[in-house]
């Protein structure tokens, strides 16, 4: 994301360049880097790219490939993609290209303009990568173009050269300049302002907030057109407005406007990426094809960022490296309590029920508390982790079922749990209120803050004691919240699924009529006990032949926690022999309680509708 510091006076300087480049004349000619891309070659994935710096003022111009992207927190080598590289003067002579690292090519012998041309191959699309195709060219800025680090601070423009015959258009959050050329303040801005061009449909409405008025714009490209649109165009107009009372404000939207980049078709993969202005959502069902529910969490997600991560913004992601991952220990916060609210605001929207909400809750507490990773790492040092598991990439198997929590999952729960927390004290309080306190102190400022800092504003917001415990236990440790008397206080049963059920402790598939073990087992689960090991493939248990016929799940209710029975299994086309003593499935449900008093009605009331104090 863009130096946070630098956004301070970010409104004075974008206005400042505009108003100069209309004033002297050619609005393209003006900046000192000039990219400009087409697509004729788009049902091969390719784009034609140049980019021209103009004043080179160094004998050798290092230009490189970003290995990370904005929104994401691992290492992604985007140079591999690239080919064709040519770099010439202003005469049109080639000029000595040299290659020092994988990611970068350094120019000499020019005379002050540098003009570079190369081929990109783009065919993933989703929040990080860049594709293109006859049905779209959808640019991920990092994944697509490459930078100089001596021009990090200098206006950018761009001229886009969308397929007229396939009847593209351009959705963009960077500034239009005039038809298809677009300006970014400097690099930064410009690496984080993604592109869809494509036939795709659009709707907007206006917020009003802090005396001004904002634009909120979707942009839709999907298999079936507009089909479904309006509708969810409706959810996400609820999703907005229900956020919007979490902080108070609307973010001060650099151009006046937000824009959701959404591409729902069968060539992207699932994803959501948030920017400063705008955000990226993508996925393979249509809206009528299943994403009208399925895609709009992601909406309500990816717009909550808008203020946390982007603008409430940890310190430890600023100043953004493109050249390495940032390793910040606040995604728990950052990404988790966005998780949080994701959920939430469809509740709160009457886009899913009270009920379903709830029976919800489930999922996350069962996956964040039985963990065994809770044994290895607290939320701070699983946030540290990002780098490995956020669309990263390994060659070697990992144990992450065994020491991993996902940040966002672990940061739900306890958003969860200082929420029903603070609403048990007097006087109103809320995560809401904190998160609103957080945006006020650090947000609305683009103060980048601390782990330290937000401990400070728990405690300003409640006191010092309450916020020592909360983070002692919970964030510095890995203690389990009181979730028994906490959902009791809203009205919800927290209990044990099963009462006697075992579990098999890892994931089973059924390949070729033998179950497959196609996770590692949990340690102290049934399958890790009994010796057993991912990739093994179980023949029988208890001398019943494993099949296709039958469920492992539903296999495991003829019997008793404690119980032990004999396991044949294959592990490297050798059978062995062995033992299994089943282990209680722990997992929780979460339900509504069918009768409370008035004052819980009240408390749940507060929670899940859009009362926010």
């Amino acid at each position: 994301m863009p130096n946070t510091a630098a956004y301070n006076s970010m409104k004075s300087k974008i206005y400042a360049i505009i108003v100069c480049l209309f004033v002297t004349g050619s609005i393209f000619s003006q900046s000192d880097v000039q990219y400009e891309i087409s697509f004729k070659n788009a049902v091969h994935h390719e784009a034609e790219i140049t980019v021209e710096y103009n004043n080179v003022e160094i004998d050798t111009l290092s230009v490189r490939m970003s290995r990370t992207s904005p929104g994401r927190y691992a290492i992604h080598e985007f140079a591999k993609n690239v080919y064709g590289f040519n770099a010439m003067d202003e005469k049109g002579n080639n000029l000595k290209v040299t290659r020092t690292n994988p990611y970068q090519w350094d120019i000499s012998g020019h005379h002050g303009s540098i003009k570079i041309t190369y081929t990109l191959f783009a065919n993933h699309g989703d929040g990080t990568y860049s594709q293109v195709d006859e049905t779209h060219a959808h640019l991920n800025i990092p994944a697509t173009f490459i930078y100089a680090k001596a021009y990090r601070k200098s206006p950018v423009q761009i001229k886009l050269h969308p397929r007229k015959d396939l009847n593209w258009k351009v959705a963009t959050q960077l500034k239009p300049l005039s038809e298809n050329e677009y300006f970014a303040p400097d690099l930064d801005y410009f690496m984080d302002s993604p592109i869809e061009i494509s036939d795709h449909e659009l709707r907007s409405f206006k917020i009003h907030s802090e005396g001004k008025d904002f634009n909120i714009e979707f942009a839709l490209h999907q298999a079936h057109g507009h089909e479904g649109f309006d509708a969810y165009f409706e959810n996400v107009k609820k999703i907005v407005k229900s956020e919007i009372q979490v902080f108070g404000t609307l973010p001060d939207f650099d151009f006046g406007s937000y824009t959701f980049l959404a591409c729902y078709a069968e060539n992207v993969d699932g994803d959501g990426m948030e920017h400063r202005n705008s955000t990226v959502l993508t996925s393979k069902k249509s809206l009528l094809k299943g994403g009208a529910e399925r895609n709009i969490g992601t909406v309500a997600h990816e717009f909550f960022h808008a203020w946390n991560v982007e603008r409430i913004r940890p310190l430890s992601l600023e100043p953004f490296d493109y050249e390495e991952a940032n390793m910040s220990g606040e995604l728990w916060f950052a990404e988790g309590f966005t998780s949080y609210y994701t959920t939430l605001t469809l509740c709160r929207t009457g886009i899913i029920s009270r009920e379903a909400y709830v029976k919800g809750l489930s999922k996350n507490l069962n996956y964040v508390w039985n963990s065994p990773g809770l044994n290895y790492f607290n939320p701070v040092q699983m946030s540290y982790q990002a780098p490995f598991v956020d669309a990263a990439t390994s060659v070697d198997q990992v144990n992450w079922e065994n020491t991993f929590v996902s940040y966002y999952s672990y940061g739900n729960v306890l958003g969860l749990a200082l929420d029903l927390s603070l609403r048990n004290l007097q006087g109103n309080k809320s995560l809401d209120g904190f998160m609103r306190r957080v945006w006020q102190t650090y947000g609305e400022n683009e103060i980048p803050y601390t782990l330290k800092n937000l401990e400070t504003e728990l405690a300003a917001y409640v006191d010092k004691t309450f916020s020592e415990q909360f983070f002692n236990s919970y964030i510095y440790d890995s203690n389990m919240p009181d979730y028994n008397a906490l959902f009791a206080s809203v009205g919800i049963e927290f209990s044990q699924q099963y009462e006697d059920r075992p579990s098999f402790g890892a994931t089973i598939e059924n390949i070729n009529n033998k179950w497959l073990i196609s996770s590692n087992p949990q340690q102290n689960s049934s399958l890790y006990n009994g010796g057993l090991s991912k990739e093994d493939s179980i023949i029988s248990i208890d001398g019943k032949l494993t099949n296709n016929k039958i469920k492992p799940n539903e296999f495991l209710n003829a019997y008793k926690v404690g119980q032990t029975v004999k396991v044949v299994y294959n592990r490297f086309e050798n059978q062995y022999e062995g033992e299994m003593t089943f282990v209680r499935d722990a997992s929780f449900k979460t339900t509504l309680m069918e009768e409370t008093t008035k004052a819980i009605r009240q408390r749940q009331n507060s929670w899940l509708n859009n009362n926010v104090e």
